[in-house]
């Protein structure tokens, strides 16, 4: 048995872990390769800290495409090959003509969910804009999709499968940056890689509206370091690079600013 208390100790994603602890276990008892539902980047986050110390179990996360955000996770002994392939995932293509009707991602995602399918089981979404969007689910819901999705918005939608070749992803727009800061704090760096006031940056951390490394962190002094990962909520993400001190004890950071 795993040690369920220690993995879950400080866990901000209780339940969602919990659920990981238990596929874990029956991948050790019956050797299967098993799969999560699909995981938050918080969430994802946690599962990879709490099982990264443990032997006889491993991890691989996959959610169709690289910069996927939400991902599945396949659980083996430590004994098993696993590759992303051993992820099962499907892509869909939801068309329509939307020219009329734009349609966000709350859009489209509020229709799959209207169907009656749990958030667990949707990966990403790309939108498209007029023509529609694209969407990762688990295989099993591919023919119940094409069934039940029949309208997003006011606007009628055909469901057909596609090959994950075929998604059409947008790369994040990315800015490089470097900012001189007197200590490596928090507040600090972020303020410098979103471009905000240290004022304002210091009620949105204090507001739980920032993650490092996908932990909520509401301390302004809380320490950054070089490879950490700052995201704000509806404002993207800061990635901190390479650190140097100056002759006079300053921090030049070098800051990459993803959109």
């Amino acid at each position: 048995m795993l040690p369920r208390e220690d993995l879950l100790k400080g866990v901000e994603n209780r339940d969602t872990i919990a659920r990981v602890i238990d596929q874990a276990e029956q991948s050790i008892k019956t050797w299967e390769v098993i799969i999560s539902d699909f995981l938050s980047p918080p969430e994802l986050a946690e599962v990879q800290r709490s099982f990264s110390r443990l032997t006889e179990i491993q991890l691989i996360a996959w959610g169709g495409y690289p910069q996927a955000e939400r991902q599945r996770v396949a659980i083996a002994r430590s004994e098993i090959p696993l590759d992303p392939e051993q992820v099962q995932l499907a892509a869909l293509d939801i068309a329509g003509n939307f020219l009329f009707d734009s349609a966000t991602h709350r859009d489209f995602l509020g229709a799959i969910l209207g169907t009656g399918i749990v958030r667990e089981k949707v990966g990403d979404i790309i939108v498209l804009g007029e023509r529609g969007a694209q969407a990762i689910v688990i295989p099993e819901l591919v023919e119940f999709l094409q069934t039940h999705l029949k309208q997003v918005r006011s606007v009628p939608v055909k469901i057909e499968p596609i090959s994950f070749e075929e998604l059409k992803i947008r790369e994040p727009k990315k800015k490089e940056l470097t900012t001189v800061e007197a200590s490596m704090r928090l507040d600090a760096i972020a303020s410098a890689g979103f471009g905000m006031s240290r004022s304002k940056m210091a009620d949105l951390i204090s507001a739980g509206d920032v993650r490092v490394n996908w932990k909520e962190t509401t301390s302004t002094s809380y320490s950054v370091k070089s490879g950490d990962l700052i995201a704000i909520r509806g404002k993207g993400r800061v990635e901190v690079g390479e650190v140097m001190v100056t002759k006079k004890d300053r921090y030049r950071v070098q800051l990459t600013r993803f959109v």
